[in-house]
């Protein structure tokens, strides 16, 4: 049953509205998602931020419609296909994305689904009859009958990330009391103020953003430098340079100036300078120099024997 004229010119104007009130736009998914779910992100969004589902077609025709007096709205159009949704806030992008992504519950294996990530069985004691011996072996999982009772003996990665579920993969999953999956909505990509682009954006921080900053002036500095095309960040460098070569050069010729007088004379004369050297310190060296010598002739004296000290032996 189609929508009807009335509440799609309601759909329009909430649409309208929200569009003009929000400056940023989430750009979720919502596979999986319950009405439970829902309920829940918007009681956890309340007061910071709306969440607007609809029809992908009727979305296109109103962003259409609105991207003459707004062409930037051209940018969300890749963007709505498939099972999505939008989530409209004015608050912090990141506390928003964490609040939108929190929201997740368990969910059993169904025969036929995606799955979004690896599915591992562990070993262990399932409680199994051994009758169920045939369904593990068909399915190439390693057990043994311990205690009367069917044990898993090594861990097995049963179904591959992005792999569709198999009927007797879910069904062994469902025996094993293993959920494996968990499902919320998923952050597809952000519209702020006119551009759009991945969720992966918020998690770059400060320092981030500083070191890339530096490290890019450092190659267009070295890039200025090798092709001998002066910017803003290596004129400084060039100016250094420059500076070394006139000293190199004044150095090899008569020129110089008031500044390199000095260097070029301690090159010419360094014995001149010499006394300028620093001396070791701890005043009174030259003392300490003149105690040594004699300290070691004092050593060289011949040490008094045992013998002789006054008396003799049996005195």
């Amino acid at each position: 049953m189609g929508v009807s004229k009335a509440n799609k010119a309601i759909y329009f104007e909430k649409l309208k509205k929200l569009l003009e009130d929000y400056k940023s736009i989430f750009i979720v998914t919502v596979d999986n998602v319950s009405s439970q779910q829902m309920h829940e992100i918007r009681v956890a969004l309340r007061g910071e931020g709306v969440v607007l589902m609809g029809k992908n077609t009727m979305v296109r025709r109103v962003i259409r419609t609105l991207m003459t007096d707004n062409p930037e709205y051209e940018r969300l159009l890749p963007f709505v296909k498939g099972n999505v949704g939008f989530v409209f806030t004015n608050a912090d992008l990141k506390s928003s994305r964490d609040k939108i992504l929190s929201n997740r519950v368990a969910a059993p294996a169904r025969a036929g689904a995606l799955a979004p990530v690896d599915v591992w069985v562990p070993a262990g004691n399932t409680g199994m009859e051994p009758g169920k011996t045939s369904f593990f072996q068909a399915l190439g999982i390693p057990t043994k009958i311990a205690r009367g009772t069917i044990e898993i003996t090594s861990d097995l990665k049963l179904i591959e990330a992005g792999s569709k579920v198999g009927p007797s993969e879910a069904t062994l999953l469902n025996l094993l009391n293993i959920s494996p999956f968990t499902y919320g909505m998923g952050v597809a990509q952000i519209y702020d103020q006119g551009q759009v682009f991945a969720p992966s954006v918020l998690d770059i921080d400060e320092k981030d953003l500083l070191d890339r900053f530096f490290s890019a002036i450092k190659t267009i500095a070295s890039i200025s430098l090798a092709v001998n095309y002066p910017t803003l960040v290596s004129v400084m460098h060039s100016l250094v340079n420059g500076y070394k070569n006139v000293i190199s050069v004044a150095l090899e010729t008569e020129y110089e100036w008031e500044e390199i007088k000095e260097l070029k004379d301690r090159i010419a004369n360094p014995d001149a300078y010499a006394s300028a050297a620093p001396v070791a310190s701890g005043g009174g060296g030259g003392g300490a120099a003149e105690a040594a010598p004699a300290e070691a002739a004092k050593d060289d004296e011949p040490e008094e024997s045992d013998e002789d000290m006054g008396f003799g032996l049996f005195d």
